[in-house]
């Protein structure tokens, strides 16, 4: 199987930290008071069986992985000031150790990157400008890998037959477009792999094989699609054009082909729902389809390094996560596992050794937040690590139910209804609407959920519903959201809350509308849409002006400008210029009537804080109480569980003011 180590936006913990109000940004003068902030987070003390400690907390030992040599077990513990440090482990001997403590700065992601080294990712204050660091078994102290102010450093290719060296991508020389490095990451040195200047078609991705070698650029054209080019007897020459909202995309070469042109793709060139494909890129033709659904989009696959790269599973997301086993190894792997651990629970194998003698084994459901295994798979003995959340009993959490419905429109609708485990057979509960990110190609998807179990434990029902624009459901399904953000998307999530009042789910006059990013401006677009649908509101991050919104976007989206147009609106088209005065909320705030709780980092580089000072100050300036929470640490999403914890303490005191039956709360 190849080992994956995955550098993701990881959850981690912070404390506060001293500011100078004279130079914190946006107007600090408008977020609210302690006091006033601590009085609405008392009204959520209760008796209900779990509080948002139970569940925000982070928890004390997760993020498990394993040396390629087998010989270190590496971890994420949770120290006493909140924070997620890293630990080891020598297999062999039992001897544990704090490695990497993680200090003001959230880390990331974290991974071995050879037999001796990890590399982890930090920011600064979620400005989300990454810094590469490495650290040696034997060194004391971790290297700054990508030391450049402003710059954002990402991780393009492990290169796992390289022990020394892997691809990296940084907007180091123009901080509008990235550009290709080899980074060595015992010594530092940095070797630029391609000049990608400032042009009309600038290069979006660069594609690299396993030994470091340059295969594939994609050109943005038109500010939203793309041109590939591939490598063809030392040129690079254009195979394709990928119209934006369509999928071609190279998942990686297939190593295990004698042919070196060829790779596994993802694709919906051919059809609405992307399927995955073995491809030659040289010959620019199909070699064979290898799956597709006809509900869902195809997701990746997984190949062994072992055994020659040959191909071991194949993954898509459908109402529940689903994998295929497709090699004899892995097939008998995961049939003992399921013997083991039983066919219910969600079993993902998230690392191995490099001989895939020990596995690195998750179980999770939407039940279960998950426990880690260490697998030897000769003797097929399952060791367990660590339960995730242990204080949790399983039967008092939530299931997450999938739901289908027809839109207004005609169009097939998925999401999730996940029901109070406390409520009555019949009884319509209080619900909150998650309305999820993006909104392009992002999903609600099932599985554990800190959020929903928050809000089920207090007697919430919680209401997701995956609109047009929302990733995995097929081409046409997409390409419906188009230019139709905070009309047709949010016509979806209002079906879905007309759905589960006709199955008497939900307390019609008691729903309440949550989100962040996209799911923040749906928030406040739905205060003014659907003003009697909604008691209350909770904008996390969320856009208020789309004018200001477009004006503020990180340098680095500049190059696909067009394509944020298209998605949302185009300012400099007078036609649109009219929908976008319809719908952007701050335009119309005068029509926000219902109780508003507002939430903002201040160092958020994709929806800058003056969106939510805008909506603030404006709906304040009409005499409306709004409470505003800054965390002035913080970007595009609270990473730090001080202020986690605070940000849920008050949105569940400002819910149960809201949704309480008790009209004197209300």
């Amino acid at each position: 199987m190849k080992k994956t180590v995955l550098f993701c936006a990881m959850l981690a913990a912070g404390g506060a930290v001293a500011v100078d109000r004279a130079a914190l940004p946006g107007d600090s003068t408008l977020p609210s008071s302690p006091e006033a902030l601590a009085k609405l987070a008392a009204l959520a003390e209760n008796d209900a069986p779990y509080q948002v400690e139970d569940f925000f907390t982070l928890p004390e030992v997760s993020d498990y992985q394993i040396s390629p040599d087998g010989k270190h077990l590496s971890w994420r513990k949770r120290n006493e000031q909140g924070k997620r440090d890293i630990w080891l482990r020598d297999v062999a001997s039992g001897e544990e150790h704090l490695f990497i403590s993680e200090g003001e700065d959230v880390i990331r992601g974290y991974g071995w990157i050879n037999d001796d080294h990890i590399i982890f990712m930090q920011d600064k204050g979620g400005d989300e400008n990454y810094h590469i660091y490495a650290i040696g078994l034997n060194e004391k102290t971790p290297r700054d890998l990508t030391p450049f102010d402003g710059v954002r450093a990402m991780i393009n290719n492990i290169l796992k037959d390289d022990k020394e060296h892997i691809i990296i991508e940084m907007n180091k020389d123009n901080r509008q477009l990235f550009e290709p490095y080899r980074l060595n990451v015992t010594n530092g040195e940095l070797e630029k792999r391609y000049e990608n200047p400032a042009s009309d078609e600038p290069i979006g991705s660069f594609t690299f094989d396993k030994d470091g070698n340059l295969r594939l650029i994609a050109r943005v054209v038109n500010g939203q699609d793309a041109d590939l080019y591939y490598k063809i007897d030392g040129d690079f020459k254009k195979i394709k054009h990928v119209p934006f909202g369509e999928t071609f995309g190279v998942i990686g070469f297939d190593e295990h082909s004698d042919n070196p042109d060829d790779a596994y793709v993802v694709s919906n060139e051919e059809s609405d729902k992307a399927a995955i494909y073995r491809y030659d890129l040289k010959a620019n033709k199909v070699i064979e389809k290898i799956f597709n659904d006809e509900t869902y989009d195809a997701g990746h696959v997984s190949v062994s390094r072992k055994r020659g790269y040959e191909l071991d599973a194949i993954y898509y997301n459908g109402a529940k996560p689903h994998t295929i086993a497709k090699s004899a190894t892995f097939t008998r792997w995961m049939d003992d596992l399921q013997k083991q651990l039983g066919e219910d629970n969600e079993i993902n194998i998230i690392d191995s050794d490099d001989d895939e003698s020990k596995l690195i084994v998750l179980v999770a459901s939407d039940r279960e937040p998950g426990s880690y295994y260490l697998y030897d798979t000769a003797s097929q003995e399952l060791q367990a690590l660590t339960q995730l959340f242990p204080h949790l009993k399983r039967e008092d959490m939530a299931a997450m139910t999938p739901i289908e419905f027809t839109s207004r429109d005609g169009m097939t609708l998925h999401g999730y209804f996940s029901r109070p485990p406390t409520a009555k057979d019949g009884e319509a509960v209080p619900v909150v609407v998650i309305v999820h990110g993006g909104p392009q190609g992002v999903r609600d998807s099932w599985g554990f959920d800190p959020q929903v179990q928050l809000f089920t434990s207090h007697g919430y029902g919680v209401l997701q519903v995956n609109f047009r624009i929302s990733g995995g459901y097929g081409k046409a399904f997409f390409n419906a959201g188009l230019g139709q953000v905070g009309r047709k998307t949010m016509d979806d999530v209002e079906d879905g809350v007309a759905y589960i009042i006709a199955k008497g789910w939900a307390d019609r006059k008691r729903i309440a509308i949550y989100g962040g990013s996209h799911g923040g401006f749906a928030v406040l677009r739905g205060l003014i849409k659907t003003p009697d649908l909604y008691a209350c509101g909770v904008d996390y991050v969320g856009v208020s002006n789309l004018y200001t919104f477009m004006q503020t976007i990180p340098p680095y989206w500049e190059s696909v400008r067009k394509m944020l147009y298209t998605i949302w609106y185009d300012p400099t088209d007078p036609a649109q210029q009219a929908i976008m005065n319809e719908i952007s909320p701050l335009q119309n705030a005068a029509k926000i009537s219902k109780p508003l709780f507002v939430v903002q980092g201040a160092n958020d580089p994709r929806v800058n804080i003056n969106e939510a000072d805008q909506i603030v100050k404006n709906l304040r300036k009409r005499g409306v109480d709004v409470p505003y929470m800054v965390k002035y640490d913080e970007g595009h999403g609270f990473a730090k569980e001080p202020n986690r914890l605070d940000m849920q303490r008050t949105m569940m005191g400002f819910l149960h003011q809201c949704l309480s039956a008790d009209d004197k709360q209300q």
